[in-house]
């Protein structure tokens, strides 16, 4: 109960942090030495960004598809001015591990000089000038949204004003274009992209694909919504729907009794990623403990589920239960939600264990957005009974399917245990749970629960003499294809996306598995950064991890292909291993910290003999040809 209390404290400190405004780590000011100035005088202005120690400001030249956010400099419509042209320094040319790219950027302290040339006309007095000024900061491990400013400087028109010095451009600055708004401008480019058209850049860690993240959420949403008819959560929809046959307020009610189960499940996210650290997290997935945890965890509740012994839901619980239902009103609705997701935990805890330690692989807000869709699954069902209740009767009963489906979870259970024991396995590199027996287990797990469905395996939910329905005939079966599609695995086969939840095949094992593999250096920096110098060939760098699927995806699907084998050809392939128990797991990990500002897996970086960073790539590729345009970046191009 400790750990929910810190958790909601966690959410309820987040929320709010977040109502208090963020600082911005620039500070814009517009001055000029001359405080008059005759009409058609040309007035030279500084435009100078103050940026606090470990941010950096992106110069105003164009990036690819303007991300990250360049600056970009306009002034607003002034009578007395005629033209007005805008001058940067030299930027700091710079890796940004956020985008994998090189970029300009300013850091400390930057100068734009700005040439104001007055109308010849000018009216005597006072001529304010404001500059506005839209930009972007980021530091090595997170960026803030684009934000604009204004600066301002009056400056006093007087026809009796000395003349000023010719406007002289310093050494190393060059004239950059300045957006419209609107006066004219000499040198004035199109005007300034709107928040619509622009990208959004990433705020926080880097952003997670779209290809990615969204069949990660399907995923989580599918998991949320099985877990309804668990064991333990399917009786509860009577219990649950009957308190809102007493309640007024209808969808709302509905609305915050889900907000209740998607509070919960957030605050478990937000938890787990607060207490590790975004270093912690990418390092949990690979953890034997938290591995031999969550197995041990599968196969006790896979034992309950064949029926060794019962798991019960806790009687002070269902008190609670009987109190929130009494007290009603919305406080009452959220409180039945957070109660009946503590309850609900009997057996959806392996599938929120899972999600975790799946999401932790990944950057970004995947551990959150997992938890909202997992939520949001489990609610969903819910949220349409406890809005339209009289649908409860139409729900079929809890009986004999109830039991044959507490079953095949179990023999599913115990099939996915040896999915973790395995991650223990080759973390520890013990080489006792090879690919071969892991494919072994998987096919006697699979095929138990067809054998069970047919009536062939005698175990709770099947008369003797009960008749075989369809729906039972067709779900054995398809346990049974599956099982079988296993089997070419076991003699060297390639089994497609199941690659990646599996071992690597040895080379003695033979098959189209084995074939095709690259030769990685492991755990060998500075022999391949000899090696390239000796062959005159650039490194690819492959940090990668012994328990990363996306890894093991890109080893048995991507690197395969003939075109990206014939591209390693030209490099010197070294793999470094962050997720072992070992020392030199310990300092690949400090490396790609202190070197890359991330910790992820896999993560490729193409460096020359001199370790100049040639091109990073910084996730699982799906597009063969953008990996292949990855691998033959050279310096200069």
């Amino acid at each position: 109960m400790k750990v929910w209390i810190a958790a909601s404290v966690f959410v309820v400190g987040l929320s709010a942090q977040s109502t208090e405004p963020a600082k911005d780590p620039v500070q814009w000011t517009l001055s000029s030495d001359a405080a008059k100035a005759a009409p058609g005088a040309v007035v030279p202005l500084r435009l100078t960004a103050k940026i606090e120690s470990g941010w950096h400001l992106y110069s105003l030249t164009p990036t690819p598809d303007n991300i990250p956010i360049p600056t970009t400099v306009a002034f607003t419509d002034s009578p007395g001015v005629e033209s007005l042209a805008v001058y940067q320094p030299k930027p700091e040319k710079r890796l940004e591990p956020l985008f994998g790219y090189e970029v300009e950027t300013f850091v400390d302290e930057v100068v734009l000089l700005v040439q104001a040339h007055l109308k010849n006309d000018a009216p005597g007095g006072e001529l304010p000038l404001t500059a506005k000024v839209r930009y972007q900061t980021c530091n090595d491990k997170t960026c803030k949204p684009p934000k604009t400013k204004t600066a301002s400087f009056t400056l006093t028109v007087d026809p009796g004003a000395p003349a000023l010095a010719a406007f002289a451009i310093p050494a190393g600055y060059t004239a950059a274009k300045l957006s419209v708004a609107g006066s004219a401008s000499s040198n004035a480019a199109a005007p300034a992209p709107s928040a619509a058209e622009v990208p959004a850049a990433p705020v926080g860690a880097p952003v997670q694909s779209a290809d990615a993240l969204g069949p990660f959420m399907l995923t989580a949403f599918g998991l949320g919504l099985l877990s309804v008819f668990t064991p333990c959560v399917f009786p509860m929809i009577p219990i649950t729907v009957s308190f809102f046959l007493n309640q007024r307020g209808g969808i709302l009610q509905a609305v915050v009794f889900s907000l209740g189960i998607v509070v919960l499940f957030c605050a478990l996210g937000l938890g787990v990623t607060a207490a590790v650290g975004p270093f912690g997290a990418a390092q949990l997935a690979s953890n034997p403990w938290v591995n031999g945890f969550i197995a041990a965890v599968f196969a006790a509740f896979a034992l309950s589920l064949l029926g060794a012994f019962e798991i019960t839901l806790p009687s002070g619980l269902l008190t609670k239960l009987d109190q929130s239902s009494r007290r009603g009103g919305y406080l009452g609705t959220l409180l039945m939600g957070l109660t009946f997701s503590l309850t609900s935990f009997a057996c959806v805890g392996p599938f929120v264990g899972s999600l975790l330690v799946s999401s932790a692989q990944s950057k970004g807000p995947q551990t959150v957005v997992g938890m909202i869709s997992f939520a949001a699954g489990l609610a969903s069902p819910f949220f349409f009974l406890a809005a339209f209740p009289s649908y409860l009767k139409k729900l079929p009963k809890s009986g004999g399917w109830l039991v044959r489906v507490k079953v095949v979870m179990g023999f599913v259970l115990l099939a996915l245990m040896f999915k973790y024991l395995s991650n223990i396995d080759q973390v520890l590199q013990s080489g006792v749970l090879t690919r071969e027996r892991i494919l072994a287990a998987w096919f006697v797990l699979i095929a138990m629960p067809g054998l069970y469905l047919l009536g062939l395996l005698r175990l709770e939910g099947i008369e003797a003499n009960e008749s075989l329905g369809i729906g039972r005939l067709l779900t054995a079966c398809g346990f049974l294809i599956l099982a079988f599609t296993l089997l070419p695995g076991m003699f060297g086969g390639k089994l497609g996306l199941l690659d990646a939840y599996l071992p690597a095949p040895s080379q003695e094992s033979g098959g189209s598995a084995a074939a095709g593999r690259v030769a990685w250096m492991k755990n060998q920096y500075r022999e391949g950064l000899d090696r390239a110098r000796a062959e005159n060939k650039l490194v690819l760098v492959n940090f990668s991890g012994y328990a990363c699927t996306n890894c093991k995806w890109m080893d048995a699907n991507m690197f395969p292909r003939p075109e990206i084998m014939d591209a390693m050809k030209d490099l010197v392939p070294v793999e470094l291993f962050i997720d072992g128990t070992d020392a030199a797991s310990d300092a690949n990990e400090k490396f790609e910290e202190d070197r890359f500002k991330v910790a992820s897996m896999p993560y490729y970086a193409l460096l020359d003999a001199d370790e100049h960073v040639v091109a990073i790539h910084p996730d699982r590729a799906t597009d063969p040809q953008e990996f292949l345009a990855f691998l033959k970046k050279r310096p200069g191009a």
